[in-house]
């Protein structure tokens, strides 16, 4: 054999291993987070967390900080009247706005926002000082079980977890016996910090909640400080040390009156078991939940920053969101530890936030994750009714465009944080939860009936005009014209209608999957009667009949029926192709002068769901490269200040995050329907949108529409092998996207119809293809 060829083998090889290494479970230690030290800053830091509680590792020097969290602690005061939305209804709204008084209705709606809470609450936190002389090399975090550790000059190591099996957090210091342990509380921290101020958006200083100052305890090895809230709440944080010859183990936890009527010796029973225990004890059950966790599915690309972004965030759905935890707000369990509250109140944003949030588990299969927000969307959907009635004055139920973890309309831009059409898009996660699952239960008793109510308070706002054409009172386009006279758009925009739209064909189609037959015509007569969407003579999509986009935007709001509505596809037809086309058109001749972080990774996804695989992953590349912090948090603005955007500020979110990671699934896997409202019309598409740079990728068991797990392998720029294993018993579907090369197939009778090919499965049955 030649030398070149030899060579040649030898990459090919390599190639193949790390594919497989990837996609074998656990993800690769090449792959962890690892910092050098000094790490100065809370947003920089090692992110851990086990859903209830979040924690961030970092320092310099000598000291060691972990900064405290826990995701239901939240002031729910509101800021003026108590109730407001019950006396400045939409219907006055809309009034109001006809009659274009229009700073009567940004003081009725977006004045709320406008105070200190409601708002998400840091909790303080614990600092480590060994002996001067020590110092902090580097920090890493071991994704395959969850650890953050920091490495001393010295040879010390400090390992840190939350335990994923007990609400308690468990350090161990090894090589040096730390010379304080010390709790701060968050007063502590505003006083310790130089400004006591926040970042952009940041609710101000924790100072303006007016709480007395924590009460302090110590008792032998334990100290703990309990803080008088709002409201009634209290919340203990607790730290508890033991010296054991070579190591030294902290134990914190945090609890609070939802928890029991004794805080304090809640806290004390927790962490004194988890002493007892000792580390590696409570490592063990905790690494077997992690080991489960990875094994749900993988991904395999050879892009090393995009890979470690992917599994960082992969990370976070286990780190921060767990079936009986709160959902992530904007932060997630990482609340600003700065003095500060967090950036825009750490909440719960339902006009891209949390529905992008929630984009990326479906794929990879993350169900109980994911069912953390479902959860919470269903529990509150009491107060979710009484919001549509009081607001709206329908039947049915609405989430609030902004809301607190409570489910309290926080207000803000009005024609956003007040639009109906946020409901719309958060059914969207329940309709995609049962897509992915195969959930038939999930469906009957939580999607259906939940979307359902909220197209019952979409149907009770809309009404026909003298065309016969339903539309809204009020309209917009998040984030348009900001909160300005001209962010009222004529109803109904773009936005509106495709989300109105979209909700109305899942619901056709959940229906028939129901057996609720004589509910099948009235969500399609409702989607009909919504009319076409709003585009130019060339097909550009406008922001409404008569207003189109001329600048630069963050938000894909007006496009949002491309990704992640399937209502315009490339497989639609001529007419789609056009519009999609001089859409994407006007948007790149506009430029990213006004985007953020999440825009660059939302458009990622966009461009791989209509095939246009080199612009999704030059996005990706732009939101990896210059959008993300070095511990992987996305920001807003541009780090580099490369003039990928003129924003350059640094909030932290963490949509942007998880709009990366989908992008990498909607590259490797699709399997949307090009007729939304029709059953079982969904179609697995494998290696849809690959860029020429990716010539050799994998992925293990990711999730098709459908409950399909499907796998697969791409070397060369080309497939060269997949399998298919159904939930249930059906139809698959595979589009032939093989460039005339014909698989061959592991079962009899796969047929082919066009460019589909069609076999029945039986449930549990897997089917394989090689080329």
């Amino acid at each position: 054999m030649k030398p070149f060829k030899i060579i040649l083998l030898v990459l090919n090889l390599g190639c193949a291993a790390m594919a497989l290494a990837q996609t074998s479970g656990l993800p690769d230690a090449h792959f962890n987070l690892s910092l050098k030290a000094p790490i100065t800053t809370w947003d920089e830091a090692i992110p851990l967390g086990n859903g209830l509680m979040g924690g961030l590792l970092w320092g310099e020097n000598n000291t060691l900080r972990l900064s405290l969290d826990r995701g239901d602690l939240w002031d729910e005061r509101t800021h003026g009247e108590k109730e407001w939305w019950k006396k400045y209804t939409y219907q006055k709204g809309a009034e109001m706005v006809a009659q274009k008084k229009y700073a009567i209705v940004n003081g009725w709606w977006d004045g709320p926002y406008n105070g200190v809470s409601p708002t998400k609450l840091p909790a303080g936190r614990v600092e480590i000082k060994l002996p001067q002389g020590q110092l902090v090399q580097g920090f890493e975090l071991k994704l395959a079980t969850a650890e953050g550790l920091a490495y001393f000059k010295s040879g010390a190591v400090v390992k840190a977890l939350y335990s994923a099996s007990e609400p308690v957090a468990v350090l161990s210091v090894k090589g040096a016996i730390p010379d304080a342990v010390d709790l701060l509380s968050t007063s502590d921290v505003y006083r310790k910090n130089t400004d006591g101020q926040g970042g952009p958006s940041s609710g101000g200083s924790v100072s303006k909640l007016g709480y007395p100052d924590a009460v302090k305890g110590k008792k032998g090895n334990a100290q703990w400080y309990i803080q008088e809230a709002a409201e009634g709440l209290k919340y203990c944080v607790y730290v508890e040390t033991k010296a054991t010859g070579k190591e030294t183990l902290l134990a914190i936890t945090i609890t609070s009156t939802t928890d029991s009527g004794d805080l304090l010796a809640l806290a004390e029973k927790r962490c004194s078991a988890a002493l007892a225990k000792g580390y590696d004890a409570v490592l063990k059950p905790h690494k077997q939940w992690w080991n489960a966790f990875w094994q749900k599915s993988s991904v395999s690309v050879p892009d090393t920053a995009v890979q470690k972004q992917y599994n960082l965030v992969q990370y976070f759905y286990g780190a921060a969101s767990r079936l009986n935890a709160p959902p992530m707000p904007l932060q997630g369990v990482w609340t600003a530890d700065n003095g500060s509250l967090p950036p825009w109140k750490g909440d719960y944003h339902n006009d891209l936030n949390t529905q992008m949030t929630y984009m990326a588990y479906q794929e990879s299969g993350r169900f109980d994750e994911g069912a953390s927000y479902i959860n919470y969307l269903w529990d509150r959907r009491d107060s979710f009714r009484a919001f549509a009635k009081d607001f709206y004055g329908t039947k049915g139920l609405a989430c609030p465009g902004v809301m607190s973890y409570s489910g309290q309309p926080l207000g803000g831009w009005g024609q956003y944080s007040m639009s109906p059409a946020m409901s719309a898009w958060s059914a969207h996660l329940f309709y995609l939860h049962w897509m992915y699952s195969a959930d038939d239960k999930f469906l009957r008793e939580k999607a259906y009936p939940w979307s359902s109510e909220v197209g019952e308070c979409m149907l009770g706002l809309l009404k026909k005009d003298d065309k016969g054409i339903l539309r809204l009172p009020l309209s917009s386009s998040p984030e348009i014209f900001d909160n300005s006279p001209k962010a009222w758009l004529e109803p109904n925009s773009n936005y509106d209608l495709m989300s109105l739209k979209m909700l109305f064909l899942s619901l056709k189609e959940m229906a028939e999957a129901c057996d609720k037959n004589y509910e099948i015509n009235k969500w399609a007569d409702a989607a009909a009667a919504l009319g076409e969407f709003h585009t130019k003579d060339d097909g550009t999509l406008l922001l409404d009949a008569n207003n189109e986009l001329k600048s630069s935007h963050r938000h894909l709001s007006n496009i949002i029926g491309l990704y992640p509505f399937n209502l315009i596809t490339p497989e639609n037809g001529e007419k789609a192709t056009k519009v999609i086309d001089a859409s994407l058109q006007s948007w790149d001749k506009l430029g990213t002068s006004q985007w953020c972080g999440y825009s660059f990774s939302w458009m990622s996804c966009l461009r791989a769901r209509v095939g246009d695989a080199e612009e999704a992953v030059k996005n990706l590349d732009i939101f990896v490269k210059a959008f993300v912090l070095r511990n992987g948090f996305h920001v807003n603005g541009d780090q580099t200040k490369s003039g990928f955007s003129s924003f350059t500020y640094r909030p932290f979110t963490l949509e942007g995050n998880f709009l990366a990671s989908q992008a990498v699934h909607e590259m490797l896997l699709q399997s949307w329907s090009a007729d939304p409202g029709k059953i079982n019309t969904g179609v697995i598409r494998i290696f849809p949108a690959v860029p020429q740079k990716w010539a050799n990728a994998s992925f293990n068991d990711l999730r098709a529409e459908g409950g399909y797990k499907v796998s697969a392998i791409r070397k060369n720029n080309q497939t060269v092998s997949f399998s298919i294993t159904a939930a249930k018993k059906g139809k698959v579907r595979i589009k032939d996207n093989f460039n005339g090369r014909e698989p061959k197939w592991s079962v009899k009778n796969v047929n082919k119809t066009g460019d589909i090919y069609e076999v029945n499965l039986a449930k549990g049955e897997k089917i394989s293809a090689t080329f």
